[in-house]
């Protein structure tokens, strides 16, 4: 992540509640990530709605996806979460 663009739309993703709750629940399961079955299972998330909110968090590229065999796993990306914060924090106190 580089332009101010990319910052902003990643903010914009983690602003909905639905979309935070599944991302701080990916960051608490790790780097191996969950199952979207699990993901369904334990926020009690409807599977179309819960694809959709996957989907804008793999473009605005804060999760990835893989496959082994039939089960689809989604691993939050926190290389571009701290990114993100760092943006955020780069320019702290530089006004003083």
């Amino acid at each position: 992540m580089e332009a101010i663009e990319e910052f902003a739309k990643a903010l914009k993703e983690l602003g909905h509640p639905t979309r935070l709750q599944i991302f701080k629940h990916l960051v608490k399961a790790g780097h191996q990530g969950l199952a979207v079955g699990d993901i369904q299972q334990e926020l009690s998330i409807p599977g179309s709605t819960l694809s959709h909110h996957i989907s804008s968090l793999v473009a605005a590229g804060l999760v990835k996806q893989h496959r082994e065999g039939r089960t689809l796993y989604c691993v939050p990306q926190f290389d571009a979460l701290q990114q993100v914060i760092d943006f955020l924090q780069d320019e702290c106190c530089s006004r003083q």
